[in-house]
């Protein structure tokens, strides 16, 4: 989809008999399960992550199940069930899941090599006849999100067309979590793009004419949810910590000399995600421009305040003037 490009860094409930005329319902209350201490486990791509789920009873012929709510279509995927004494895994996660079992009361899903994929709310049920009960807890991955659109200019892509686009660029949609969580620590952004629930948004700090006027407060403007296939918008791409390293090769080369000097190496040319990822984790700081495998570039720094990555465009894959960034695994 994409080619060439070259980049650089700086550093009311209702009422009756049985309840509270006011104020909102008690909580269900657990018989069996324990209330986990944390609602949120946060980790890092690559990591290893345990989701708490602790009995304090064990009841009769129960079970136990774990399943994952997928954003994009707001399905429960199971991913394990158990009975205490035997478990079964299902789906994309069942080579990478295990039961903690850290005594006989734990059902606790631990999760290896964690995946961008992995993100999002879990569910621990036990199904024991009509006393089933359950808690929810969310994985949180630690990472950094980037606007992305391709070499043929702004709102290209409809949604099927972002998500791809991200995953090649080694990142995946973002969520609207981590959109706000951008936002907040200071993403600013006036072109709407494709999140991973299939709704399109833009984060604005400084309020201007070009993005909604200067009367309308800072905050994430949206557009709501758009038809997959004909709406066009760019994306919001999301990655965390890389199991690599990215470095820089100076040069006057073009795209293709680029990507040559690269695998001279032992390395490819990276990608805009793992450019995104060393800058975050790996206080990758040069200002220098250099080609990735998309398409953009810059030669010099723009005095510009804030760190962060700069893109220049998408320069003539034939021009020498720029060295390369390249990622090894």
């Amino acid at each position: 989809l994409l080619l060439g490009s070259l980049w650089f860094l700086v550093a009311s409930p209702a009422s009756s008999i049985f309840q509270r005329p006011t104020g909102n319902p008690d909580p269900p209350h657990l018989q069996y399960l324990l209330e986990p201490l944390h609602a949120a486990v946060h980790t890092q791509r690559g990591a290893t992550a345990t989701l708490p789920c602790v009995l304090r009873a064990l009841p009769r012929n129960y079970r136990v199940k774990w399943s994952k709510v997928e954003p994009a279509n707001y399905r429960e995927n199971i991913i394990i069930i158990t009975n205490g004494l035997y478990h079964k895994n299902y789906g994309p996660l069942s080579q990478r899941v295990r039961l903690r079992r850290g005594h006989r009361y734990d059902a606790s899903l631990t999760i290896t090599k964690v995946a961008l994929e992995d993100e999002g709310r879990y569910r621990c049920q036990l199904v024991n006849g009509l006393e089933d009960e359950s808690v929810s807890l969310t994985l949180h991955l630690e990472g950094v999100v980037f606007p992305y659109q391709p070499s043929n200019g702004r709102y290209k892509f409809n949604y099927h067309e972002a998500k791809r686009a991200c995953e090649q660029q080694d990142s995946r949609l973002a969520t609207y979590q981590q959109l706000y969580k951008a936002w907040t620590e200071g993403l600013d952004w006036c072109n709407a793009g494709w999140i991973l629930d299939g709704t399109v948004h833009y984060p604005i700090i400084n309020s201007r004419e070009p993005c909604g006027g200067r009367l309308l407060l800072p905050g994430i403007r949206s557009y709501g949810a758009r038809d997959k296939q004909k709406d066009k918008f760019d994306a919001f791409c999301f990655t965390s910590a890389l199991q690599g390293r990215v470095y820089f090769i100076r040069g006057h080369l073009n795209f293709k000399e680029a990507g040559q000097a690269c695998r001279n190496q032992g390395a490819a040319i990276a990608k805009v995600g793992q450019l995104y990822s060393a800058w975050k984790f790996s206080q990758l700081d040069r200002c220098d421009g250099g080609w990735l495998a998309a398409g953009r570039g810059r030669q010099h720094c723009g005095g510009l305040p804030d760190p962060g990555v700069r893109s220049f465009g998408f320069p003539s894959k034939e021009l020498r003037a720029y060295g390369t960034y390249c990622f090894t695994g």
